[in-house]
């Protein structure tokens, strides 16, 4: 189940989509809520559309600028033509929560460890 919809996410994008983009934009919606869930699925439903729309727009990209949303680095180049962009997470037409994403999904809440050695010592103190 998706916690937005194709017109949630053609609102925030400021242009209208095609019947195809529509299309893929409400697959990649419901994508997105399941990673979503498996982040945190406890989150309030408003984080969620937020989260969802964010992710699908930075999938989908805007149809009209070169440089992929995401991109924290780029350069391009004139007559000879060369372009290159490096990404901060993910990469372009993926979904991934950004590091803003996981912060609204609860991100700060989930700190801790894990050792499987602990179990094998069985108490044993050095």
């Amino acid at each position: 189940m998706a916690y937005a919809t194709y017109e949630d996410v053609q609102v925030r994008m400021n242009r209208a989509m095609s019947a195809s983009e529509q299309e893929v934009c409400t697959a990649l919606l419901d994508d997105a809520a399941v990673i979503i869930d498996k982040f945190n699925s406890a989150a309030s439903a408003d984080i969620k559309k937020v989260v969802s729309c964010r992710m699908v727009m930075r999938a989908l990209g805007d149809g009209e600028n070169s440089i992929p949303m995401g991109a924290t680095q780029g350069s391009q180049s004139g007559l000879g033509y060369s372009e290159s962009w490096t990404m901060g997470a993910g990469s372009t037409g993926e979904l991934y929560l950004g590091k803003l994403e996981k912060e609204l999904l609860g991100s700060q809440d989930k700190a801790g460890s894990y050792s499987p050695l602990e179990s094998m010592v069985g108490g044993v103190s050095i």
